[in-house]
């Protein structure tokens, strides 16, 4: 896998997992940010405020560093870890999955919680359209007015997404492109007469 590239969800999936009388529904949604996440799982906890436990985790960034994950009241390491451990295993960022437990009367044990909460994650992680995106930059670039031309070309070929552009005295233009292209595309920008780089 190209190292500009992960794995998200495209949209909110659903799963359901059952197990002696208890029901496990599990959600995968995408998020961008650990506030976002929270703000959606405060949503679930909301929605399905009659349910014994509402488990969740998340993973996000293209590193995959940032990640948490809460038992909300179950024994430590049988509900988090395992839907952590779900979202480990499909490779994937960007993305909160939650899951809502109602209790059936049959007390499952840390084994069984483990293999209900992981099976619950996994569900709704097979039902997610599952997508690849790029990690995209920023660069920021001006240069006087003649040079347009052979900037608009460059940034072309390149595959460069113009964000603005400000064209007064001197032109100033903000691209995004794909992590991956960032130094060739700054490379052959930088062969272009007036060009500079404003941070």
């Amino acid at each position: 896998m190209e190292e500009d590239v992960y794995k998200t969800v495209a949209g909110v999936s659903e799963g359901l997992y059952k197990e002696k009388m208890s029901k496990f529904i599990s959600f995968a949604v995408p998020v961008s940010t650990a506030a976002e996440a929270l703000q959606q799982v405060e949503r679930y906890q909301k929605s399905y405020y009659d349910a014994r436990h509402v488990c969740w985790a998340y993973m996000l960034g293209a590193e995959r560093k940032e990640f948490r994950s809460n038992d909300n009241g179950e024994p430590s390491g049988t509900a988090g870890k395992p839907i952590l451990g779900q979202i480990n295993s499909f490779g994937l960022t960007d993305v909160l999955v939650v899951v809502v437990r109602y209790f059936g009367g049959i007390k499952l044990g840390t084994s069984g919680l483990i293999v209900a909460y992981r099976e619950a994650a996994a569900e709704a992680l097979r039902a997610a359209d599952i997508v690849e995106r790029l990690v995209e930059c920023e660069v920021r670039i001006g240069f006087e007015y003649p040079f347009l031309n052979g900037v608009m070309r460059i940034v072309k070929e390149e595959g460069a997404t113009i964000v603005s552009q400000c064209f007064e005295l001197d032109c100033d233009m903000t691209l995004r492109i794909r992590q991956g292209a960032v130094s060739r595309l700054r490379e052959r920008l930088s062969k272009v007469e007036s060009l500079r780089f404003p941070e």
